[in-house]
């Protein structure tokens, strides 16, 4: 189905102070403040949206990151896939959830839910999923809640896709905290080693640091205790505002926005994307993305905004 403007609906879920602005184009979230403080980048015009190639806001996925080789095996098959970053296969090129337009529904004043069917076969992926993400709004708290139910074994790993600026011009003014000691390491393409390195030097946010003493980080760290007890990431800006970041996944690529340019600026923004491991189907070590009809796929992902922060 050719997705066009008209085609894309918008849903806007309010509660007090604060706003979220959704499409159901790519499930994207398309602004969210807090009274008229912008906490991440987004377009204006929903079209700007069908030629944006920075996954602005998106649910990425059939799955997130990369994939060496645009390519894997799995019980005496090879699949295929669309090799959109040089040879390799980024958030699951053209035919990628954040290219597809979602049904959107508005549950309540404070939710939306969006779903999306997609085939056999689709961007070289095995298996008929049905994806469902429920985004609720109870300020001062936003959760993504996500489900797929395959209908054979296949690679599932979605990410939501915002650019943080919690008010910023620039990313960089913010600090970060990690509730990480460690980060796959990497080819130049980005694609993981399969070695897991401690996090040092630059790469070290085991307590806040300005992310403008590390502007080209864009690595995948892994948590000590994956789960929904304790933030795995902590955001605070100059102004006082700050964000807590809860994940029950494995890790998180975290990403400066050094790759940003017009209409945006480099390092505008930047990601903190839990998700399953980077290239976890061609690498046995990693933890298996590999969900069933039996064993489906669920992520919890809840962002909180404190506004007294130091």
């Amino acid at each position: 189905m050719v997705v066009s403007a008209d085609t894309i609906e918008s849903v806007e879920l309010v509660d007090g102070s604060m706003r979220v602005a959704l499409l159901s184009y790519g499930a994207i979230t398309q602004g969210w403040w807090l009274g008229d403080t912008p906490l991440i980048l987004g377009y204006e015009a929903p079209a700007d949206y069908l030629t944006d190639p920075f996954f602005m806001g998106a649910i990425v996925g059939r799955v997130a990151n990369r994939i060496s080789g645009a390519r894997f095996s799995m019980n005496g098959a090879e699949f295929l896939l669309d090799a959109n970053e040089g040879a390799n296969c980024l958030h699951s090129g053209a035919m990628g959830l954040a290219r597809q337009n979602w049904i959107a529904e508005k549950v309540s004043q404070q939710e939306a839910r969006f779903s999306l069917l997609s085939e056999d076969g689709a961007g070289g992926f095995p298996g008929r999923v049905v994806f469902t993400v429920s985004v609720k709004l109870q300020a001062p708290r936003l959760t993504y809640t996500f489900f797929a139910q395959p209908d054979r074994p296949t690679p599932i790993s979605l990410a939501q896709h915002n650019y943080y600026t919690l008010g910023e011009d620039t990313a960089l003014h913010l600090k970060l905290k990690l509730a990480s000691d460690r980060c796959l390491a990497k080819r130049d393409d980005g694609i993981p080693t399969g070695e897991l390195n401690k996090a040092s030097g630059n790469l070290d946010f085991g307590t806040f640091r300005r992310l403008g003493d590390a502007p080209e980080l864009d690595h995948f760290y892994t948590f000590r205790s994956p789960g929904m007890d304790q933030p795995i990431a902590e955001l605070r800006a100059p102004s006082g505002l700050g964000m807590r970041v809860w994940s029950d996944q494995p890790g998180a690529q975290v990403y400066t926005g050094r790759g940003l340019s017009t209409p945006f600026t480099k390092n505008g923004g930047m990601c903190i994307e839990p998700s399953g491991f980077p290239n976890a189907p061609n690498v046995a070590s990693f933890p298996s993305m590999i969900f069933t009809p039996d064993q489906p796929y669920r992520q919890v992902l809840a962002l909180e905004i404190d506004e007294g922060g130091a």
